[in-house]
């Protein structure tokens, strides 16, 4: 089992800034690909940023060039640097992790709101 606690988010201007971190029980979080998703009022759950066990990264295209997916494995975190936020960013931020193709584990969630 893995268990997953995000952090990080909160309320700020478009254009601001924000770090989101998740971390991550267990021992075998470098084998783990990592994901955050969003969900905003009313629309479906989509993946943001996801990086592989190798450290390779994908983003959605809304969010490329904006925010930027790491992690640390000695801490098992997973950071999301968020930069010129945009009031269409806002949403609950999930992290989530899994093997093969599919996320399994599942964090509680934090909520970004982007003011105009």
């Amino acid at each position: 089992q893995v268990q997953l606690v995000e952090s990080g988010g909160g309320l700020v201007q478009a254009g601001g800034s924000l770090r989101l971190s998740c971390a991550a029980s267990g021992r075998t979080f470098s084998r783990f690909t990592m994901g955050w998703f969003r969900q905003a009022p009313g629309k479906l759950r989509e993946l943001v940023a996801g990086i592989r066990s190798g450290g390779s990264t994908n983003y959605a295209d809304p969010v490329k060039g904006r925010f930027t997916i790491s992690r640390d494995n000695a801490k098992k975190t997973v950071y999301l640097q968020m930069s010129n936020l945009k009031p269409d960013d806002t949403a609950i931020y999930y992290c989530a992790a899994g093997v093969g193709g599919s996320y399994d584990f599942w964090g509680q969630g934090t909520q970004v709101t982007v003011s105009s």
